[in-house]
């Protein structure tokens, strides 16, 4: 479904959808139907009600720009193209931003934005400080960023590994499962947002019910409501297998954000604004040029 791809030296591997059937063979039918409306009832729980840029990372094929109707301007940014493709097809340009990159080098100007939102992306991320300094530089001082991230202390964990079949799961360091898939202990999560600037405001725990034999035995109406009741009760225990955070930028400073016509930034060289040319946008100090293809930027190597 995803694969790691080759990167300039140095540079952190990342998981790339490119081309996958990730929307029709994970996210089609029934299957997913409760963990989709468990994420988002957090999401309702956890955005801002009105807002005027958000930031999506990891937005694939837009399967939650439908709850960013309070926002003015929404960017989707995803390192697959072909899952922007199709998100642009069936949501337009009226509102949303359409841009192909990666999250260790963002290319939007410093305060972009006054909320990012990053759902089901942290489990491929493998240096989770530099993704979160980049969050942090393109969030505005005041700012919101609602982050979930597979938990490895979720009950299920805990119980296998009461039972000797399961790594520990109150380790604090990530663990990686398998090839850039990492669940993380909710203590080192909350960590590493401190030290990028953020303060972790509320937390909840989501997809309580995310077992095969629950989805077969309950209809999706009865899981939905006993989820929307223990979302909030059952963070504390972090005992779900998806958490959901919301924090907030502490950063100096004024609740300012870049103009629209200085969103971008230039990933190779950091210099922002970029200039706009026919066909894309271009740096005035490394003279890189990055182009707008089918009403999207690309940003990749």
């Amino acid at each position: 479904m995803s694969r790691a791809i080759a990167r300039p030296e140095g540079a952190p591997p990342i998981c790339d959808y490119e081309g996958s059937t990730y929307r029709t063979d994970f996210w089609a039918g029934q299957e997913r139907a409760y963990e989709d409306l468990a994420e988002r009832l957090a999401l309702a729980r956890l955005l801002p009600p009105h807002g005027k840029r958000l930031l999506d990372i990891g937005a694939g094929f837009g399967r939650l720009a439908t709850m960013y109707g309070g926002h003015e301007e929404v960017i989707l940014l995803d390192y697959s193209r072909s899952q922007l493709e199709y998100a642009r097809e069936h949501l337009g340009d009226e509102r949303f931003i359409y841009v192909a990159a990666d999250i260790y080098r963002l290319p939007l100007a410093t305060n972009a934005v006054d909320t990012t939102v990053m759902v089901r992306v942290l489990h491929h991320i493998a240096n989770v400080p530099l993704a979160f300094q980049q969050i942090s530089r393109v969030t505005c001082p005041g700012g919101t960023f609602v982050l979930e991230f597979a938990n490895k202390r979720h009950l299920k964990n805990i119980l296998r590994y009461l039972l000797g079949r399961g790594a520990n799961p109150f380790a604090l360091q990530p663990l990686e499962f398998a090839e850039l898939h990492y669940d993380f202990h909710p203590a080192w999560v909350a960590q590493r947002l401190s030290e990028a600037g953020f303060e972790v405001r509320e937390r909840l725990s989501v997809s309580l019910f995310r077992t095969r034999l629950l989805k077969r035995l309950f209809p999706l109406r009865f899981l939905a409501k006993l989820e929307s009741l223990l979302q909030r009760p059952t963070a504390p225990l972090a005992l779900g297998p998806s958490i959901f955070l919301r924090s907030q930028a502490r950063k100096p400073g004024a609740l300012s954000l870049a103009s629209r016509a200085q969103l971008f930034r230039c990933p190779q060289c950091a210099h922002e604004p970029l200039v706009s040319i026919e066909g894309g946008l271009r740096c005035g100090e490394c003279q890189a040029i990055w182009p707008l293809d089918n009403g999207i930027y690309i940003f990749k190597y």
